[in-house]
């Protein structure tokens, strides 16, 4: 049975079969409505939720009131890049930035004014909550796979009416840092998690056993390769010894005679058949 547990632990569940306890948890919980859209995507059938951002950056609040209040600092004159004296820990060198590969610069993302809010091609502001907005001004064949879901993650009911909670683009990506560099990738290189607990009961897994070609085999691909073992050993147990010619004596210059081949009545093979047109040949010594 599900219970809810004190804010800030995941739910668990037991299983009344195998007393485990499982983590689950609802794709909804704090999600609100998506929200108006520039372009009416497969979610006008269905219900969109998405999670609020806004409310996890901490400075937010003071963005637009304690500095950026329209007249300390000064708006700037123009989009030009320049060096910033704040928000190094966020923009380590705002004169290569990482995203637009130099095509691009802050004031190109966020309202130059209102800087709690982004903006897009027309100067209005957009929602830090609805960044596909902002994403889809030059990216807008990603953008359209995002609405069609080819692009990016969705989790909930799987009806194509139903309601869906709908990952936004900075959830995936990181917007300052977007071609890391050397590494030019649209995700930020993440640390492998150490390999799951086997199950109880079970000492090793050599269950998961990988061929020359690094890949698991099937189920199906190892037991034919048995069947395939097992067939050319009962063949090989099957088939009937070759009848060779023994040398009967040994032949010297010496006059102890010399070797010949003569033939030899017919003699029936194993099997009661003969080969036509092959005569049997054994080895005879003159004397």
């Amino acid at each position: 049975m599900p219970h809810k547990l004190p804010d800030g632990l995941p739910r668990v569940k037991c299983s009344p079969k195998t007393g485990a306890v499982l983590w689950w948890g609802d794709p909804f919980d704090g999600t609100v409505g998506m929200g108006e859209t520039p372009i009416s995507g497969d979610y006008s059938r269905g219900v969109a939720v998405v999670k609020p951002r806004e409310d996890k950056l901490s400075l937010m609040p003071l963005c637009g009131v304690a500095c950026h209040n329209g007249t300390f600092p000064p708006p700037p004159k123009d989009k030009n890049p320049r060096a910033l004296t704040m928000h190094q820990d966020v923009v380590p060198d705002a004169l290569n930035l990482q995203h637009g590969r130099g095509a691009i610069w802050c004031l190109d993302c966020h309202h130059p004014t209102t800087r709690n809010k982004l903006i897009d091609n027309f100067g209005k502001p957009i929602s830090f909550n609805e960044p596909q907005k902002l994403c889809g001004k030059c990216h807008g064949p990603i953008y359209r796979d995002w609405r069609d879901g080819i692009h990016g993650k969705r989790i909930g009911e799987w009806a194509s009416n139903g309601k869906k909670r709908w990952f936004v683009c900075t959830e995936c990506h990181n917007p300052h840092d977007v071609q890391q560099g050397d590494r030019n990738s649209g995700f930020a290189q993440l640390e492998p998690e150490r390999a799951p607990e086997l199950p109880k009961g079970l000492k090793s897994a050599d269950h998961e056993r990988r061929d020359e070609h690094s890949a698991t085999p099937s189920g199906e691909a190892g037991l034919l390769e048995r069947l395939t073992r097992w067939l050319q050993r009962i063949t090989a147990m099957a088939r009937p010894d070759p009848v060779l010619p023994v040398p009967r004596a040994h032949a010297t210059e010496a006059g102890r005679g010399e070797a010949r081949l003569s033939s030899a009545p017919a003699v029936a093979p194993r099997d009661g058949n003969r080969v036509a047109g092959i005569p049997d040949q054994t080895l005879g010594v003159k004397r």
